[in-house]
């Protein structure tokens, strides 16, 4: 057990990782054999539980985000600061009652010049807070399929009886929670589990490969009049950080508005992570949608919440969506705090010009390095990935735990597998996404890192 690890002299003492023996396992392999005593900015502090070297102290530097939450590192002064007084000034009341630590956020963002107004005018939109991406996913589809569904008369919108098809993608992640289970084409997550009813009010999904706009096109030929809904990651994560061509995305929205289909983009992953607040854009500006969920770097790395920015008349019957964590007053200052230093300091500009360093390093010094272990990298901002080899692909334990001794830290997506129309099999990738606090500097020694840790692979492998 992890509690028998006995620190080395000089190293870090024995400590009870408690943790390991009672928190769920939710990835069914050998947990990592390290620690973490702490962090600072982007720098980690980790220990060796096991083997001979138990209890080495040593530095990581996160090139993950924690799953991509964390966009001011560990530590911020900014978030500690907003915490510590909102705890003290703000209250915790709900949304039954008006908050003014509310009303400062949601108007700094959608009222007259706010920060997001240009996409989401308050004359056009409505906001609602939840406690994660997933829960975040859950209103957004609660919402499309109660725009078909009239409450005073408890039967179907007039015209809107056969729209029973809702369009997502192969290799797509929209969350773990079983309402969004059909939204995902991968048998893993679905097999076993229960499926939406074939009933009156019930729905199926249609899956086509991303980016490929002749299958869009094709598709909407067929079903047009069918579709409730398109539900779409601007940037593909779980599916390999699959980028689309320009002018996709918004010919994609074109198709939904001429069938009538309300069109959903799930930005928990891409918000202020791809050189701009919202991937959802292109060189015309913003690319409309009816319902906009954000999260991850929204809670600052401090909290776990969501956002989800739908249109006025959108809704859910009373009472139906109420949550406990609707944009209380707490989340509220965090989330404005963060936005303001953000905006101030330029970090999502600034994101855009380390990113494209941080791209082309991982194509010069980690790609066209070690050819044996990956195909490709990809990305936009600071959301790269590197796709694996076959061979690396069946050693990720190895490859992930010889990163994190040479100093860096980095997740593994499942990748978007088989696709239809011949489009190429999607291998597991790295995903590179450091926080936005990360500098060019950072990303240099970043690089370094994953050489290092790559080189260490090859030396172990057979």
């Amino acid at each position: 057990m992890s509690a028998d690890v006995i620190g080395l002299a000089g190293r870090e003492p024995t400590r009870p990782w408690f943790d390991r023996d009672v928190q769920f396992d939710h990835y069914g392999a050998e947990p990592l054999p390290f620690g973490c005593t702490g962090a600072r900015g982007i720098v980690q502090h980790f220990v060796e539980l096991k083997g001979s070297e138990a209890g080495r102290a040593f530095e990581v530097l996160d090139a993950s985000g924690g799953y991509g939450s964390a966009c001011l590192g560990a530590g911020s002064d900014v978030i500690a600061e907003a915490m510590a007084a909102a705890v003290h000034d703000v209250g915790y009341v709900t949304d039954e009652i008006a908050s003014a630590e509310r009303s400062r956020l949601l108007e700094q963002l959608f009222g007259a010049g706010g920060l997001f107004a240009d996409r989401f005018a308050a004359a056009d939109y409505r906001v609602s807070g939840r406690n994660s991406g997933s829960e975040g996913m859950e209103l957004a589809l609660r919402l499309v399929l109660e725009s078909r569904f009239d409450r005073r008369r408890l039967r179907a919108v007039p015209g809107a009886e056969q729209r029973d098809i809702v369009l997502g993608f192969e290799g797509a992640w929209h969350g773990w929670s079983g309402g969004l289970l059909p939204l995902l084409n991968r048998r893993h997550y679905r097999v076993g589990l229960p499926t939406i009813a074939p009933e009156q009010f019930g729905f199926r999904t249609d899956h086509i490969p991303f980016g490929d706009l002749d299958a869009a096109r094709e598709w909407f030929d067929r079903n047009g009049e069918q579709v409730l809904a398109v539900v779409v990651e601007p940037v593909q994560g779980d599916a390999g950080i699959l980028v689309p061509e320009h002018g996709y995305l918004r010919e994609l929205a074109a198709l939904a508005t001429r069938s009538g289909a309300l069109l959903v983009a799930d930005e928990v992953l891409t918000f202020a992570k791809t050189g701009r607040f919202f991937a959802m854009t292109d060189e015309a500006g913003p690319i409309p949608t009816d319902i906009t969920v954000i999260g991850k770097n929204l809670g600052m790395g401090a909290l776990s919440t969501s956002m989800v920015i739908a249109r006025r008349d959108l809704g859910v019957r009373p009472t139906g969506a109420v949550s406990t964590s609707d944009l209380r007053p707490l989340t509220c200052a965090v989330i404005r705090a963060g936005l303001e230093h953000i905006v101030a300091e330029g970090l999502v500009e600034r994101s855009g010009q380390v990113g494209a360093q941080l791209g082309r390093l991982l194509r010069d010094r980690v790609v066209a390095e070690f050819p044996d272990l990956y195909r490709e990298a990809r990305g936009v901002g600071l959301l790269h990935g590197v796709e694996l080899t076959d061979f690396a692909a069946a050693r990720i334990g190895e490859l992930r735990t010889c990163m994190i001794r040479n100093g860096v830290y980095v997740e593994f997506m499942s990748g978007a597998g088989r696709r239809s129309r011949g489009l190429r099999y999607v291998n597991a990738t790295m995903r590179v996404a450091p926080p936005l606090v990360v500098t060019a500097d950072d990303v240099e020694t970043i690089a370094v890192r994953l050489a290092a840790g790559s080189r260490a692979l090859t030396e172990l492998a057979p």
